[in-house]
């Protein structure tokens, strides 16, 4: 509930983002949570997914201060820079995690204003 209306707020930060990734993997195997969505358990028969796929996003988000994490928008070319280097990672994946955390939030925060979710499908594949 508090989530979500922080995600109304667009007050959605690295914070929630680390706590969301910390109860994913308490859940267990990726591929075991994956395989529970109907239709998704054939694709993915043949498919390897890393255990160990938020190591590098948990590295980027560590290397931010905590003011960088309350407030990604702060986060400028020389921030970029030391994000990368202190989690050992390069620019264009810090980059990366930036832009697709911006994105998401942004889809978040549509899915929570919306009150059909099949609106906010449609208005996807309009994009």
């Amino acid at each position: 509930m508090e989530l979500q209306k922080k995600i109304a707020k667009n007050q959605f930060d690295f914070n929630d983002f680390l706590a969301q990734i910390a109860q994913i993997k308490k859940m267990g195997n990726l591929k075991d949570l994956a395989s529970m969505i109907p239709g998704v358990g054939k694709a993915i028969k043949d498919v390897d997914i890393d255990d160990n796929a938020f190591k590098g996003i948990e590295a980027i988000i560590y290397s931010m201060t905590p003011a960088e994490r309350a407030n990604p928008e702060i986060i400028n070319g020389s921030r970029r820079q030391r994000i990368a280097k202190g989690s050992g990672t390069s620019m264009q994946d810090v980059n990366r995690l930036l832009k697709q955390f911006e994105e998401t939030r942004k889809m978040m925060r549509m899915a929570t204003q919306m009150k059909n979710p099949m609106n906010l499908m449609r208005n996807m594949r309009r994009r």
